[in-house]
């Protein structure tokens, strides 16, 4: 059996608060494009407190606008939306998470990032706003299979595929009906899939998150709100009970998610997981051990002041992964 290899990579970034650098969201948002892709856009855009142009992030309605722009104008998405309450993530932090798995995988490719239709990827809990599987297929050509337990986002995620051309026979999402795995139900029988990637529920329970809300609420909005403490503050960014806690939260999920992947170890050459909590890598790292992962690595990444990772984990000893490249990357 091949050593245990466990890498804590940090990128190629110098300064550790910039974004990928084939980001193209680095720059300051450019609002007269942004609303050229999408007029409704306008309708929010003023001018904050240093004279610049920018929207309400503590305004729900212009986040998700702002991401219809976003999609429009980088990704040639005509039709993007989502239900209320729905999760409307940060489209540029969504973005570096999909260009670190492309060094990912470049990394394993003697350099050069694997694209085009021969790239498979899972992403386990799509959501409604389908944006990894966009962000993907746009940036590098990947096929994606989305999975979601809940039979509304896979809805959404399904009109938002037939809704625009360039998604449709390269994106596909599938309702897991057992809340009970992550990867049985999904996965068939002797697919194969090239990474998959998670942004798993980050809290442990809806108190637990609705206290985090309210922290973050006070820093959008700079000051203490003026509401009772008991009132739910507004989430401009949104979400749904299995998007946003589970039992365990994050730690638990990711373990859970690493147990399971080693029924599908031959099948996949990376598994990765966002971690948003440091504190909670310890204990993925004693699993990973556990399961008997041949390699580990830790991508860090960031946006603003924000530093977050990914941990990635492979069965595949190195001649495996040779055969992989070989056979399913070939130009």
């Amino acid at each position: 059996m091949a050593a245990l290899k466990n890498k804590q990579s940090k990128g190629q970034r110098t300064n550790k608060l910039e974004l990928h650098p084939r980001n193209p969201h680095q720059a300051r948002y450019d609002f007269a494009l942004l609303a050229d892709s999408c007029p409704e856009l306008s309708h929010y855009i003023k001018l904050n407190q240093y004279g610049n142009e920018s929207v309400d992030f503590a305004n729900p309605a212009a986040v998700k606008t702002l991401n219809r722009a976003l999609l429009s104008h980088f990704y040639g998405v005509a039709f993007w939306d989502i239900p209320p309450g729905y999760l409307c993530p940060p489209i540029p932090g969504r973005a570096d998470y999909i260009h670190y798995l492309a060094d990912l995988l470049a990394n394993s490719n003697k350099g050069v990032i694997p694209r085009g239709k021969s790239v498979r990827a899972l992403d386990v809990g799509v959501g409604a706003n389908c944006v990894y599987p966009i962000i993907g297929h746009q940036e590098y050509g990947w096929q994606f299979v989305g999975s979601d337990v809940n039979p509304i986002a896979v809805a959404t995620c399904d009109t938002i595929i037939k809704s625009n051309a360039c998604l449709k026979g390269a994106v596909s999402v599938r309702l897991q009906n057992n809340t009970a795995t992550l990867f049985a139900g999904i996965w068939k029988e002797q697919e194969r899939f090239d990474v998959v990637l998670c942004n798993p529920p980050f809290h442990t329970s809806e108190a637990a998150m609705q206290d985090e809300s309210k922290r973050k609420w006070r820093g959008v909005k700079g000051k203490e709100s003026t509401k009772s403490t008991t009132t739910k503050p507004v989430l401009n960014f949104g979400g749904t009970a299995p998007e946003l806690w589970c039992d365990g939260g994050e730690a638990g999920f990711v373990s859970r998610m690493i147990k399971e992947s080693v029924h599908y170890s031959d099948r996949c050459f990376w598994f990765t997981s966002l971690v948003a909590r440091q504190s909670n890598l310890d204990a993925i790292y004693r699993t990973l051990k556990e399961v008997g992962a041949r390699q580990i690595k830790t991508i860090e990444m960031a946006q603003g002041q924000k530093i977050s990772r990914f941990v990635a984990w492979s069965f595949l000893q190195d001649n495996q992964m040779d055969y992989w490249q070989d056979n399913y990357w070939a130009p």
